[in-house]
């Protein structure tokens, strides 16, 4: 296996409810110790606070944990600031989220452009970059469409092209198909998948069994704790599930 891209050790977050005199701990996250390799697909379930968001979090460097260690290709994420922080968000991490998180007013290619923005990157080279990844989600023909006008299948495929456009290692997917339909999902999860077979990493968070199984490895989280961790042994075959399936009626 190749060397570890998301490594946490004993990782915890704690929040306190109530104020600090008299008030009660929580732990979302229990000492957590996990590894994933580079090009690994693996899905994260777990009941509503299992831990499984909270882990998300910590690992897209969008909180910082209690306790514990995390390197993020090779780096300790622990030591670095809060610019740091933003920037290894921007330059490594793909983000893809259940409701989109598009912004209305701006083109699907505008949309796709905006991490090209904040990483300071010309306006020629921006609609290149972006173009390029519309046509690999197959959206070139939507580009100058605003997200009212796309479906929620297209819309997410707008989101991942936003994802992939700098280029990350590591994309992100939190609950990505829980607001489309079941044909529409395939069609997501045979998107991820034929990417992951082109060497990405693919961390997605689900709690749908349906959506899992398209994962090669699962872990199980309850109580802010792992309780299993376990490599997919029958893993779904998205794509041929929609050549079978045939176009929605």
């Amino acid at each position: 296996m190749s060397a570890a891209l998301v490594r946490t050790r004993d990782l915890a977050k704690i929040y306190r409810v109530g104020g600090a005199a008299g008030g009660v701990e929580i732990r979302a996250l229990d000492g957590v110790s996990v590894e994933v390799a580079r090009g690994e697909f693996t899905a994260v379930m777990g009941p509503s606070g299992s831990g499984k968001s909270t882990f998300m979090n910590l690992v897209g460097c969008l909180d910082r944990p209690t306790s514990g260690g995390y390197w993020l290709d090779g780096r300790d994420v622990a030591a670095l600031s809060d610019d740091e922080l933003a920037a290894l968000r921007n330059r490594t991490i793909g983000f893809v989220f259940q409701n989109f998180n598009l912004l209305g007013r701006a083109s699907a290619l505008e949309n796709v452009e905006l991490p090209l923005v904040y990483a300071g990157v010309r306006a020629r080279e921006r609609r290149r970059r972006a173009l390029e990844m519309l046509e690999r989600v197959g959206l070139a023909e939507r580009a100058a469409h605003l997200p009212a006008q796309l479906s929620g299948g297209q819309q997410q495929r707008v989101a991942i092209a936003r994802a992939l456009v700098m280029r990350p290692l590591l994309v992100l997917a939190d609950e990505p198909t829980g607001a489309l339909d079941s044909h529409t999902s395939l069609e997501i999860m045979a998107l991820l998948q034929s990417l992951n077979r082109e060497g990405l990493t693919v961390l997605l968070v689900t709690h749908e069994p349906e959506v899992a199984r398209f994962a090669r490895r699962i872990l199980r989280f309850r109580d802010g704790r792992v309780i299993a961790d376990e490599a997919n042994a029958r893993v779904g075959d998205a794509a041929r599930l929609l050549a079978a399936h045939g176009e929605p009626a």
